[in-house]
């Protein structure tokens, strides 16, 4: 009976681990003053938490014309966000403070 209970325990654990891992969202680091990694591919008609850590010394602003999301990252820190659910396709984010940081959602 407790070999049954340990297999059945473990199976709800297996099952159950991808819910948490999309739970988890996905992580955007600013690390001298570019994105990484730099292209993120999420899916489709789907909402998507994004966690936006600024490893630099500076203040950024994760921004978005294409998704609507504006965010200041203080040194240090993070920003959490939700996006979506969007359509396939490629959509653009920058640091405003920093034009020439930018990455991409890559929507699947």
């Amino acid at each position: 009976m407790n070999r049954f209970c340990l297999l059945a325990a473990l199976l709800v654990l297996c099952l159950a681990t991808p819910a948490v891992a999309d739970d988890a969202g996905v992580v955007i680091a600013i690390k001298d003053h570019k994105f990484v990694p730099s292209e993120v591919e999420i899916p489709a008609g789907k909402k998507v938490k994004l966690i936006v850590r600024n490893q630099d010394s500076t203040v950024s602003e994760f921004e978005s014309v294409e998704f609507h999301r504006e965010k200041v990252v203080q040194p240090g820190g993070e920003i959490t966000l939700f996006v979506g659910p969007l359509e396939p396709g490629r959509y653009e984010f920058f640091d405003d403070f920093h034009p020439d940081t930018r990455g991409h959602l890559v929507v699947k």
